[in-house]
């Protein structure tokens, strides 16, 4: 069963206006998927994980092209960067000649960052690139795409589109996760999240970096994921798992670059200096980190320790897919000060501030306290959205709204 993602309007407008369009995202998330749904008949398909491909493409870049010709959909791209420069070479040589190259490569990668600097180098104005994540509970529910945006018409408009939903079944879409295997098929999810586990480390991390021990990669892994939620701090990693700082730091870009985890920047003005400059570290896949913690129900994490880590970390994943889904960079931040004054996400737009709180209560108690430490900031502050599991949208005060998190 394919289950429509909302990136495929971005896709398709995209290839109208440049000749190449890069697909990223951890393993899984269907990126092949996606693109083979959408490709016209005439679009071949190859895979650089196979080895007679990836062997053609090393050896004779030019060779691969004639073979494949055009419009072509190259999976695994990541494998063979180099064939970024045959692929500008084609591009530019169309160009000169009158032709109309837009459309003409498809290009899937589940290691985004070690691709983004060929890309810049080589493809530069010649490549629209794109972030996929695991499916959003939006695409689950069939809902239609949107953009999340605290504006008050607009989560008016998100609360016509969907259903209510009750802490229970959010917590059971939060253990289960977003991976597109797992929402359509009934496959086991234990056994779904070890494969997928031991296939990250044994293949991926050996393509991405020299890491000496696996298991002690492993022990990192499961230690980041029981900190989902919370800020970065190497030296912590380092001591709790026996490494060097720096070789955390390095494994954490890992993680991003594989687009498992997404770094949440504290926000800063250069009208202060008192923000801390750490940033916090959410997993893009809570069923994933619920595995990586060892939780064996959804209910026992609903009521567990990490019951609140658990639903922002959900939440912060939900609004970065929209943005992904979007085509668009989130312009998310999160705010801390030295007097240890936290607001949950600020949402930025030019000198506009949209701050929100993440409450798991269902009538949270002075939920908007901090949000009145942002005047010093002397920035337009917008209305704050207090997303928790209430049941309707309804005003908290003048200045804050309560919203129901089933608007995600």
């Amino acid at each position: 069963m394919y289950i429509q993602r909302h990136l495929e309007a971005q896709i398709l407008e995209a290839s109208r206006y440049y000749p190449v369009v890069m697909v990223c995202g951890q393993r899984q998330v269907g990126k092949s998927t996606m693109l083979n749904h959408l490709r016209e008949t005439g679009r071949r398909y190859v895979t650089l994980d196979d080895m007679n491909a990836r062997r053609l493409a090393e050896q004779d870049a030019g060779l691969f092209f004639e073979t494949y010709g055009a419009p072509l959909l190259i999976d695994e791209f990541q494998r063979v960067p180099s064939l970024l420069l045959e692929m500008k070479r084609i591009v530019d040589q169309t160009s000169l000649d009158g032709e109309d190259a837009n459309g003409w490569y498809w290009l899937t990668g589940s290691q985004k960052f070690p691709m983004m600097k060929d890309v810049s180098e080589s493809l530069a104005g010649r490549v629209a690139v794109f972030d996929l994540s695991s499916l959003s509970a939006a695409e689950i529910d069939g809902c239609p795409a949107r953009l999340f945006h605290p504006d008050l018409d607009q989560l008016r408009e998100r609360m016509r589109e969907r259903a209510p939903k009750n802490i229970h079944q959010i917590f059971e879409r939060i253990f289960r996760g977003g991976m597109p295997k797992l929402i359509a098929t009934d496959i086991d999810r234990d056994r779904y999240y070890m494969d997928y586990v031991n296939t990250y480390i044994e293949r991926d991390i050996k393509d991405l970096a020299q890491v000496g021990k696996l298991s002690a990669f492993y022990d990192f892994l499961v230690f980041i994921a029981a900190r989902s939620s919370g800020e970065l701090r190497y030296e912590e990693i380092a001591n709790a798992i026996g490494i060097s700082a720096p070789t955390a730091k390095s494994w954490v870009s890992i993680l991003e670059r594989s687009g498992l985890v997404y770094l949440l920047r504290p926000y800063s003005s250069n009208l202060t200096s008192r923000l801390v400059k750490t940033p916090k570290i959410y997993f893009m896949d809570t069923g994933l980190t619920a595995y990586l913690c060892r939780w064996p129900s959804a209910e026992t994490l609903e009521n567990g320790a990490m019951d609140g880590a658990f639903f922002e970390t959900w939440i912060v994943s939900e609004i970065v897919k929209s943005y992904y889904n979007a085509g668009k960079r989130p312009d998310l931040y999160y705010y801390r000060d030295i007097d240890k004054k936290e607001i949950d996400l600020l949402i930025a737009e030019g000198d506009r501030l949209y701050p929100i709180e993440i409450k798991k209560s269902k009538s949270p108690a002075h939920p908007d306290k901090n949000f009145r430490v942002l005047e010093k900031l002397h920035m337009d502050v917008q209305p704050g959205v207090i997303l928790c599991m209430c049941d309707e949208l309804l005003p908290y005060n003048r200045n804050t709204w309560l919203a129901p998190v089933s608007i995600l």
